[in-house]
C-alpha cells in the first residue's frame, strides 16, 4: 500500500491473489485493508476477471456488499469504506511467476508512481490479456521469456526513466 501522503495515482496498492474465486480471496483482502485502518464495506470488482459470488459476502462479523461490473478494469479492484473512501488496488493475474508478481506489487506501492495499471504490469513483465468474455474467463499468462528473470527490455525500461535498462542474457552471451 501506498502511504496516505503519496503521489495520487492510478492504483493505491496491489494484490496478487492466488486465484479467480472471491470466496477465497476477498476475505482475508478485506480484513488486511482493515486492519490497516480502511475498513470495506463494499468492493468493485471486473465480473470477467472473477468467478461467480453471490452479492452479499460474509468477512468475519460483517458482511461486504459485492458488485461486479463489465466495466470494471479487469487488473483492479475498488474498495469502499464507511466514509466512502476508495482504495483502488491493482491486482497481479494469480500465475504469474514471483520475480515478476513482487515486482509489479513493489511499483504499486511507491509512493512516486504515477503509472497506470497497463505500464505496471507491462514494466514488470507482467504479462495478461484477457481471455473471453464470460463470467468464467479470467485471466491467462501469457509465457514471456523474460519474466523470469526479471529483465526488462529496453522498450519498456525508456518509459519509465527510472528502471534500468539491463541486457538480456543473450545479448550477453554473443
Amino acid at each position: 500500500m501506498k502511504p496516505p501522503t503519496a503521489a495520487p495515482g492510478s492504483v493505491d496498492g496491489g494484490w496478487w491473489p492466488r486465484s479467480n474465486d472471491p470466496t477465497t480471496e476477498f476475505p482475508p483482502l478485506i480484513t488486511a485493508m482493515a486492519a490497516l485502518g480502511r475498513p470495506v464495506l463494499r468492493v468493485s470488482y471486473d465480473l470477467d476477471a472473477w468467478d461467480v459470488v453471490g452479492r452479499r459476502l460474509p468477512v468475519g462479523d460483517a458482511v461486504v456488499r459485492m458488485e461486479g461490473f463489465r466495466t470494471s478494469q479487469p487488473h483492479t479492484v475498488t474498495m469502499i469504506g464507511p466514509d466512502r473512501a476508495r482504495t483502488r488496488l491493482l491486482v497481479i493475474p494469480p500465475a504469474t511467476p514471483g520475480g515478476a508478481a513482487r515486482a509489479a506489487l513493489r511499483a504499486a506501492a511507491d509512493p512516486c508512481s504515477t503509472a497506470t495499471v497497463a505500464d505496471l504490469l507491462e514494466w514488470n513483465n507482467v504479462a495478461v490479456r484477457r481471455v473471453g468474455a464470460t463470467a468464467h474467463a479470467g485471466w491467462r499468462t501469457v509465457e514471456h521469456p523474460q519474466v523470469d528473470r526479471g529483465v526488462l527490455g529496453p522498450q519498456a525500461a525508456a518509459r519509465d526513466p527510472r528502471r534500468e535498462v539491463r541486457p538480456y542474457e543473450d545479448e550477453i552471451a554473443s
